[in-house]
């Protein structure tokens, strides 16, 4: 596939456009330090019989581990959704607001960790004009983080909840890297 000096000028505009994508690497640290200071305070504290209804409340340093990184993580969700505002020749049917708000409503939230990726896997396909990017597979990775989050382990599931921004990073890096969509080629409908 040959490409003229005009076609790398205009795609190269096309990503200048664009905000830069999450810096995925801060979700990772503080998974990792959320994993450290959860072995720390199971160090410090004496081997007592934990019974299935004991809540244990964890220290005030490893709190805040956990609450970072979830907000941490609601920042890289509205930061994918500002990113799709911008992209040239695409409506995107979520805004950023809505895309971090519907994460905090009881039971819709389970349906919406599955939507909001389908919808970015809508533009990345059509971008390829292919099935490249399985929404599914994130919706379940940030399912399975969320339980591991709150049943488990808080470290394991902030670094699976940010595996799966990986995966869209990824996808999104990719269909930006393609040649900018002919103006003929329009976007599928959202219905």
């Amino acid at each position: 596939m040959d490409f003229s000096p005009a076609d790398l000028s205009a795609q190269q505009t096309q990503q200048s456009q664009l905000p830069p994508l999450p810096q995925l690497w801060v979700g990772y640290l503080l998974g990792f330090a959320t994993v450290v200071a959860e072995l720390i305070e199971g160090s410090q504290q004496a081997p007592e019989p934990v019974s299935l209804t004991d809540f244990r409340i964890p220290n005030l340093y490893l709190f805040l581990l956990i609450f970072v990184g979830f907000i941490f993580w609601l920042a890289c969700v509205h930061r994918y959704h500002v990113i799709m505002q911008h992209v040239p020749g695409w409506k995107h049917p979520i805004s950023p607001a809505r895309a971090v708000g519907f994460h905090f409503i009881p039971f819709y939230n389970l349906y919406w960790v599955f939507k909001w990726p389908q919808e970015i896997a809508r533009f990345v396909n059509w971008r390829f004009g292919q099935p490249v990017m399985k929404p599914q597979m994130v919706g379940l990775m940030v399912f399975g983080a969320f339980v591991m989050r709150f049943l488990f382990d808080p470290g394991l599931g902030l670094i699976l909840l940010f595996l799966a921004a990986s995966y869209v990073s990824g996808c999104l890096r990719r269909a930006f890297a393609l040649p900018p969509m002919p103006p003929v080629a329009a976007p599928p409908s959202v219905e």
